[in-house]
């Protein structure tokens, strides 16, 4: 089995006997169902599971279940004698989305105490936006990502004791010598091949096949462009769009979503496209990075221009869709092909899945910075820039953001390909790879260490 970090989170909340149902959202395929069920089977001895997409489409017996009086009932229809008491009984509702009414009965649920309760679905922020009762204060909503990088170690052999030596690397700014760097960098290279997404995971672990990986990543991005299809055909042509644009966008040198290229008409900009924004990052398929230009701490309050980014959620599926079975682009760092726009987007994975709201610097006259993250720390912001040739420590637009010091910038750091880990001022250079590390304080205070 896959190691999963938050099926610590889900286990430590299970055991709080907190009467706050633990709600996990996410994309589709990225694990949730599989690790709630193993999860759930380990600490209870009625572990009950229904999926509601599969009741929508089949029997529907809770298509108009709106008490829970109601609801206990049919759900004892499939349960039969696995109803015990709240201590040992655990009711998992897949899929929860497909019947809106239900994420308002979990507030009457959880007040009722009956039984405990875990729920997941694929489209909890969209739904939620459309639900006329939320149910706050009810729940703990949480969300879950495809497999990051120290996932993806641990998925290819590498140990615990491995990976805080690399961490203690990192927390002195230490590199490492050639053999460990070769390595890392090769399984990062791999990493972005393969991607985290569990399925496609467990096909390389056990075939070592491109072309598997590659027909599952597919296959899998097809259901992210399929999953608008409840919405009229105007809307969701433009959401299928946007999403196929992201790709050709990220190979781009500004990498920004643009507004008129979308419909191919003039006079349109990004107001007209944030119901379909909204729903590609909801979703959880897209991650959007936020243009900014007053780069204060915290960088929430300075947002207002109506520019953005958007990435995959998935590096894998990104590689899949630029080269498709030819490994020899990313594997072997071929000169010619430029792989920023796969480094960028590892990056944009890998913070936000650690807890980072993230904004990128535009100016027309310093240039772009590719990533501004809160420092909770300092109370100050942090540029990062992300380099995949052997030119980077040329980075023009960082050294003019650095030098206003009306931003009060404490700190930055670039992020390449290269094993040389180095202070100049105030950058920090650091191999690729140590993205794994860099954590929002903030966010998580179970993450194991911070930047």
């Amino acid at each position: 089995m896959l190691f999963r970090k938050i099926a610590a989170l889900i286990e430590s909340h299970l055991k709080s006997q907190s009467q706050k149902i633990l709600l996990v959202d996410g994309a589709r395929q990225v694990g949730k169902t599989y690790i709630i069920r193993y999860v759930g089977a380990q600490l209870y001895e009625n572990f009950v599971e229904i999926n509601m997409v599969e009741d929508a489409l089949g029997d529907r017996l809770f298509a108009n279940s709106r008490t829970i009086d109601d609801f206990y009932l049919r759900v004892s229809m499939i349960a039969g004698n696995r109803l015990k008491k709240k201590e040992n009984t655990l009711i998992f509702i897949d899929e929860i989305q497909a019947y809106p009414h239900l994420l308002t009965l979990l507030k009457f649920l959880s007040q009722d105490g009956r039984y405990t309760y875990i729920a997941s679905g694929s489209l909890i922020g969209i739904t939620l936006s459309e639900t006329s009762s939320i149910p706050i204060g009810s729940i703990r909503k949480v969300r879950m990502f495809p497999l990051d990088f120290e996932e993806f170690l641990y998925a290819n052999g590498m140990n615990e004791m491995a990976v805080s030596a690399l961490q203690k690397k990192f927390e002195r700014v230490e590199a490492l010598d050639e053999s460990m760097h070769s390595k890392m960098m090769d399984l990062f290279r791999k990493y972005i091949l393969v991607g985290g997404l569990p399925d496609a995971v467990n096909a390389y672990i056990e075939h070592r096949n491109i072309q598997a990986v590659r027909e599952i990543q597919a296959e899998i991005h097809d259901y992210y462009a399929a999953d608008a299809s409840k919405y009229e055909e105007e809307r969701r042509l433009k959401i299928r769009r946007i999403f196929d644009l992201i790709p050709s966008n990220l190979e781009n040198k500004k990498k920004r979503v643009v507004a008129q290229s979308i419909e191919n008409k003039k006079g349109k900009t990004f107001r007209d496209y944030q119901d379909e924004f909204d729903y590609l990052i909801s979703a959880g398929i897209a991650l959007h990075v936020q243009a900014i230009a007053n780069p204060v701490f915290p960088l929430i309050e300075s947002t207002g221009k109506n520019l953005l980014k958007l990435y995959l959620n998935d590096a894998g599926i990104l590689s899949g869709i630029l080269y498709g079975n030819n490994i020899r682009a990313v594997l072997d760092d071929v000169r010619s092909i430029n792989l920023g726009s796969l480094y960028e987007n590892v990056v944009a994975c890998e913070l936000i899945a650690h807890g980072f709201k993230l904004f990128y610097y535009d100016n027309r006259k310093r240039g772009e910075v590719d990533y501004l993250i809160d420092d909770y720390d300092s109370l100050s912001v942090i540029p990062i820039e992300v380099k995949s040739g052997k030119d980077y420590t040329v980075h023009s637009a960082l050294n003019s953001f650095l030098t206003y010091e009306d931003d009060h910038i404490k700190k930055a750091f670039v992020l390449s390909n290269q094993r040389s880990v180095t202070k100049k001022g105030k950058i920090t250079y650091l191999p690729i790879y140590t993205i794994m590390f860099f954590h929002n304080r903030k966010a998580s205070d179970s993450a194991k260490t911070y930047f």
